[in-house]
């Protein structure tokens, strides 16, 4: 239940980053050139949507299987080496991101006690890095999931909570997708 509320509570941030991110960028752009007139406040509510997009779009990322990966040796591996890679990668992924979380709220906390703000609305600095460490955090908890997944189902190789490996499937599927491919 709580996974399922954080998956839909991703959707949704990142949803509306994204339409914010458009709405502001377009619209900063098309008052410059109808009114001579651009709205101070478009870029930094563009910049917090871009950091809020990026950093909570990890967790969703590897939840879905989505996340960057260097394949190639990985694709030409046998079952049991590709479910041993599947177990060690998420894991060292997420010693990294926890890492970077810790530094990444010390940064915040760096920020928070110098008291600067934003330029145009005069809103604390922090409150658009807070997103970073929560961000490396949910994302470190959601490859944790994606090593212990893969240890306890033993017959099929996750590349995350959602997303089996692409190479296990049905030789039919996969014979049109690399026809595709070609």
């Amino acid at each position: 239940m709580l996974d399922n509320f954080i998956l839909k509570l991703e959707e949704f941030i990142l949803s509306y980053a994204v339409i914010i991110i458009a709405v502001m960028v377009v619209g900063k752009a098309l008052m410059r050139a109808l009114f001579t007139y651009s709205p101070p406040f478009a870029d930094e509510v563009s910049q917090f949507s871009v950091i809020i997009a990026t950093f909570m779009g990890i967790s969703y990322a590897a939840r879905k299987g989505r996340h960057i990966s260097m394949s190639a040796f990985y694709d030409m591996a046998p079952f049991k080496i590709r479910k041993v890679l599947m177990i060690l990668i998420p894991a060292i992924t997420a010693l990294f991101l926890f890492v970077l979380a810790y530094y990444s709220y010390l940064y915040v906390i760096d920020i928070k006690n110098s008291g600067r703000v934003t330029s145009a609305m005069q809103t604390p600095l922090y409150y658009m890095y807070i997103a970073i460490p929560i961000g490396f955090a949910l994302g470190g908890i959601q490859f944790i999931r994606n090593m212990l997944i893969n240890i306890t189902d033993r017959d099929t190789v996750y590349l995350g909570t959602d997303a089996t490996d692409y190479n296990d499937k049905e030789l039919s599927e996969r014979d049109v997708q690399d026809e595709v491919h070609l």
